[in-house]
């Protein structure tokens, strides 16, 4: 034994050594990664060769051992730490020799390459990255940010802390939007910075805000944390969880949990919402409380209106309030009784299949005690209660093909049960009458008549769909029904979206944040999946920052604008309009509806190759592509070497010595504690991409293999990830601001500012941890 330490340990020393040495040498960490590896590899093979190396293993072999296994412990669960005084043997940490372990090696990284990089299932999920880092360039390089500080601060900045709660403001909202963490803090260190300093803020507090704020994008999705994140936990937590099945005594997991052991980006793109609000609600807290305690080092600062006609306080409360709460409101009141809900007559030919217990019950003595164990003894006796039900019954009910008597009579249920208002008609009014509102809200002393017509023409569309058309009226017939209706109504709306684009704050911010609504709404609705809302946000991105080149230039954006509206009538006419033209008996009213919907699409996919073309003769795209190109790159082959490197580990027995150690604690809590404080201890040394791409696959078998709801375990580590931005003396967000901060402030003031930012989080996580129901809610509210 070297050192008179085992072999595995001397092993893993020596990738630590290595690993750190790469990073420190100043070489690219992309490559530094995977050279760590191959160096780490060669010295331990040259020691073991030597046999300086011993790993002391348990002698399985030996009665005292037998006899522990006889006695009902699992091999599995038998570790040198849990039972230090069982018998060993010494062996080398290469059993078989490095050249065996190094041809395993070597086949390993090419599975794994081909798996995760090229060709495997997360192939698709990993393309978002890609496309969100193309949408956050764009939007960054389109100075969308520059608008929007200069926007919050006059919003904020009459208030104590203004400008920092402004700043902690346009960081959330460029978190949504780009997810880029050092774009984001270079961006407000270079136009806040100076502007806090230049009235009298403390330096601290104004580059804490800075660089913790810029950190939001690594928690609120979009975020590429996420999706990094998300394909190793869908992966991790399954196979972690069949292990525990089998463990357990069950065939799998989903005999031993009742349910599939499946987790996804999308679902912890839900999950990572309210946690990414929390710190940012925190952040914003802190900035105004230290600014009551210390009014001289965070003053008020009048930054001038925002609006172009100012209103009263009542005027504000009565149209920016009450009555969007009310529509809104209203349209949820009406949908609970009833008044508002689906139309929808589709009818299957083929009658449901019977369900199940919500346990199965057909199991092994060994698993019936485990699952019994897990789901408690009241859910079980309840399970056999269904099954017997069921095989009473005759056993599940399988489908089969209903008659046509049937058919019509579930048509005829349908149609009966259908409410007077659709359930779409009524999103599209409210979203009409909330830009109304909006226009008389902004602008209360103008002429009110367009605003006073779009409402009735409003209301007529809504008596039209109670009076005229029924759940048997087809999509072409409802159209022209309501045609002359939604002209009056948008009317009024061009009217009201006119006054709206007089006020700065409503032309700054409304733009991306439809991007934003688009994007995350058809993620956390369960619309679709990342890869395509992230490339809806790479083309949004770029149709906006191309109509912002068009506006400086002083040139007119209306084939952005044509082109937007080309993308809602797309929509529309799919949601209501049966497009499938390659079937029998294609309608004349379908064929209209693709020949519309496909001219809609032609003119869309021409203004995104406009916005195109106007980026790249501005000067704008070849960077940004060149950008999205070289960060992509990076963390593709971060993620190569990573992978070289868990092999190296893996060769050794490093992985399963670390995994034994975790296992040998027989509260998961503990366990988890103890990751988490290493995740929050190499944060101070290791950049998130490292640690997720080297750390979590050793511990993740641990952590994902117990009770814990895997979207809590998640987003548990990303939020600890994004301290790795923040404490020093290696966090990234500090590189950034220090390169752009002024010369007068120094590095002592960011890490002096940067620490309560770093307690906050540490704070969050606690909640976090306090309370579960905070990742979760959600998630469980809405259905994937």
């Amino acid at each position: 034994m070297l050192f008179g330490l085992d072999g595995v340990e001397v092993g893993l020393i020596i990738v630590f050594f290595c690993l750190f040495g790469g990073i420190l040498s100043g070489f690219p960490v992309a490559f530094a990664i995977g050279g760590a590896g191959i160096i780490s590899f060669g010295i331990i093979a040259a020691l073991d060769s030597a046999g300086l190396l011993i790993h002391q293993a348990i002698d399985t072999s030996s009665t005292v051992y037998r006899d522990l296994v006889n006695s009902g412990v699992k091999p599995d669960s038998i570790s040198v730490f849990r039972y230090p005084e069982l018998p060993r043997v010494a062996e080398a940490v290469f059993p078989k020799g490095w050249e065996v372990a190094m041809d395993r090696n070597v086949s390993f990284i090419v599975n794994r390459i081909n798996e995760r990089v090229l060709a495997g299932q997360s192939i698709e999920t990993l393309l978002a990255v890609l496309m969100f880092v193309l949408m956050g360039i764009t939007l960054e390089r389109s100075k969308i940010a520059d608008d929007l500080l200069t926007t919050m601060a006059r919003v904020f900045g009459p208030l104590p802390g203004g400008l920092a709660v402004s700043i902690v403001v346009v960081g959330a909202f460029l978190a949504a939007s780009t997810g880029i963490v050092g774009a984001t803090v270079v961006t407000m260190g270079l136009l806040a910075l100076p502007t806090m300093l230049r009235n009298g803020y403390s330096p601290e507090l104004a580059t804490g805000v800075i660089a913790a704020s810029g950190t939001l994008g690594q928690i609120i999705p979009p975020s590429i944390v996420i999706v990094l994140l998300g394909t190793l936990a869908g992966d991790l937590y399954s196979a972690a969880q069949e292990s525990r099945a089998v463990a357990a005594g069950c065939t799998d997991a989903l005999t031993y949990l009742g349910k599939p052991a499946v987790v996804s980006v999308g679902t912890l793109f839900q999950a990572a919402l309210l946690p990414g609000i929390m710190l940012a609600l925190l952040y914003a807290l802190y900035a105004f409380g230290y600014a009551m305690l210390n009014p001289d080092k965070a003053p008020a600062v009048a930054m001038g209106s925002s609006n172009s006609e100012p209103i009263t306080r009542n005027e504000g409360l009565l149209w920016f309030l009450a009555a969007p709460i009310g529509l809104v409101g209203g349209a949820f009141l009406l949908g609970s009784v009833g008044l508002i809900g689906s139309q929808d007559i589709t009818v299957s030919a083929f009658s449901d299949i019977g369900e199940g217990a919500s346990l199965r019950t057909n199991v092994g003595p060994e698993c019936q005690s485990s699952m019994i164990e897990l789901h408690g003894q009241e859910a079980w006796d309840a399970a056999l209660t269904e099954q017997q039900a069921i095989n009473d019954a005759g056993g599940v009910t399988q489908s089969e093909r209903l008659s046509d008597e049937q058919i019509a009579e579930a048509l005829q249920a349908k149609i009966d049960a259908a409410a007077p208002i659709g359930s779409g008609l009524a999103v599209l009014a409210v979203l009409l009458g909330l830009t109304l509102i909006l226009g008389r809200g902004i602008a209360p002393s103008k002429d009110t008549k367009p605003l006073i017509v779009g409402s009735i023409g409003l209301l007529l569309m809504v008596l039209v769909d109670i009076l005229f058309v029924k759940p048997t009226t087809s999509s072409g017939v409802m159209a022209v029904m309501l045609a002359i209706p939604a002209v009056i109504t948008l009317y009024g709306c061009k009217e009201a979206a006119l006054r709206a684009t007089k006020n700065e704050l409503i032309r700054v911010v409304f733009p991306p944040l439809v991007l934003i609504i688009a994007v995350l709404g058809s993620i956390l609705g369960g619309i679709t999946n990342p890869t395509p809302a992230a490339a809806l946000g790479a083309g949004g991105a770029i149709m906006l920052a191309a109509y912002r080149k068009l506006q400086d230039d002083g040139r007119s954006g209306k084939v952005i604008i044509m082109s937007t509206f080309a993308i809602l009538i797309c929509i529309l006419v799919g949601i209501n309009f049966d497009l499938r033209i390659n079937q029998d008996g294609v309608s004349v009213e379908s064929w209209i509806a693709f020949f519309v919907a496909y001219a809609a699409y032609l003119y869309a996919l021409f203004g995104l190759i406009f916005g195109c073309w106007v980026l790249y003769g501005g000067g704008v795209l070849t960077p940004v592509v060149r950008e999205t190109a070289k960060v992509t790159s990076m963390v593709f082959t971060i993620l190569i070497g990573s992978q070289l490197l868990n092999l190296v580990v893996i060769s050794f027995g490093g992985e399963h010595y670390i995994q034994q150690f975790l296992k040998s604690f027989d509260n998961e809590f503990t366990v988890f504690l103890i990751v988490m404080l290493v995740l929050f201890i190499l944060g101070f040394v290791l950049d998130f991409l490292e640690i997720i791409y080297i750390v979590i696959p050793i511990v993740g078998p641990v952590i994902y293999g117990g009770s814990f709801d895997p979207k809590w375990v998640t987003i548990m580590v990303a939020v600890n990830l994004q301290t790795s931005f923040l404490t020093p003396p290696f966090g990234f967000a500090l590189f950034y601001l220090r390169g752009v901060a002024p010369k007068e402030v120094t590095t002592g003031h960011i890490y002096r500012g940067i620490l309560p930012f770093v307690l906050i989080q540490v704070a969050g996580l606690a909640l976090l941890w306090t309370f579960p129901s905070i990742v979760t809610i959600i998630p469980d509210l809405i259905p994937n």
